[in-house]
């Protein structure tokens, strides 16, 4: 069955079937379809290959709408990709993707949980090059020398106005997972009561969380309560760039429900990141999953353009204040 969805844009045909038709239907509907033109060719797996006339249909609206290129959603059965149709539009010069490739050149994050191993294996990305990982490091060095610079006023009054809102030292040292699953300690300004999570133990911050001080309010609005994780960049533990470093508890909990989550620690843990400046602070599994996928998406794309594009987003973020808890 053909369904039209959007009159603008470049023209895309999804063909396909079952939960990933719907899964990836439901993606568009939450997400827009980021000025794609988006046809739908969607047909009941029980009934097994196209049929002819299906088969007519398809060829009749690539032609009609001068389509170029092809989306294949269909679950993982046996038998259920239309291999002689895909190919002939293929060799006539259609551009044919899986659904995944689609969803993360659509949204510019993984679709983790409709991703196959094959599609990391075999897939494109995931470039660790030596001069990539030199380059990283001088744009970190680089970035924390400019950082300091900036910064240096804030470590005189910041920890005045720690010290006069509440007692407790003004620096807090919390462990963290970094890059191989290597466990650090990263440095912040006191933004929490102290002692505050004495009887509940590790627990997400939630909107308007009680345990945060007056001042911790504002150091986290504006982000200013990580500026000593320049310290822990300079020292090579984190990254300028990369993904938020979570706690060990919360770590071992995501990667039994989050797909692929242990690939965020093959880079180092950022002090910003892709994930940081697209979505809002994690605050339950869903959050996490979702930031998982803008995350999984720096790890395969990395890059010194990549990291310099997110430091520039970064200053529009924090400048706005959005985001932080």
């Amino acid at each position: 069955m053909l369904k039209k969805h959007e009159k603008t844009g470049e023209p895309v045909l999804i063909i396909g079937a079952g939960l990933a038709m719907q899964t990836l239907k439901d993606a568009v509907s939450k997400y827009g379809n980021r000025g794609v033109r988006l046809s739908y060719f969607e047909w009941d797996l029980a009934q097994g290959h196209l049929h002819d006339n299906a088969v007519k249909a398809v060829k009749k609206t690539i032609a009609s709408q001068e389509i170029k290129k092809i989306v294949v959603a269909i679950d993982n059965r046996r038998g259920a990709l239309p291999v002689d149709l895909l190919l002939d539009l293929r060799v006539e010069g259609i551009e044919v993707v899986k659904a995944v490739a689609f969803y993360e050149q659509l949204y510019g994050k993984m679709w983790v949980e409709s991703l196959n191993p094959s599609d990391l294996i075999f897939g494109e990305g995931f470039k660790r090059m030596m001069l990539i990982r030199l380059s990283k490091r001088v744009l970190d060095l680089v970035a924390v020398f400019f950082g300091f610079i900036f910064a240096a006023p804030f470590f005189v009054v910041i920890p005045i106005l720690i010290k006069m809102d509440s007692q407790g030292p003004v620096f807090y040292r919390q462990e963290r997972v970094g890059e191989e699953g290597r466990p650090f300690d990263v440095f912040k300004f006191r933004s929490m009561h102290q002692d505050a999570e004495a009887k509940t133990g590790a627990v997400w911050a939630t909107e308007g969380d009680p345990r945060v001080t007056r001042v911790g309010r504002w150091l986290r609005k504006l982000r200013l309560d990580e500026l000593p994780q320049l310290v822990n960049v300079l020292k090579g533990e984190m990254s300028f760039v990369g993904p938020r470093a979570e706690r060990p508890v919360f770590v071992s909990d995501l990667e039994t429900c989050i797909p692929y989550y242990a690939l965020r620690h093959t880079v180092k843990p950022g002090l910003t990141g892709l994930a940081q400046v697209k979505y809002r602070y994690a605050a339950t599994r869903e959050d996490a999953l979702e930031k998982h996928q803008y995350d999984l998406y720096y790890v395969k794309h990395l890059s010194l353009l990549f990291d310099l594009s997110i430091i520039f987003a970064t200053v529009r973020v924090v400048l706005r204040g959005v985001g932080a808890r």
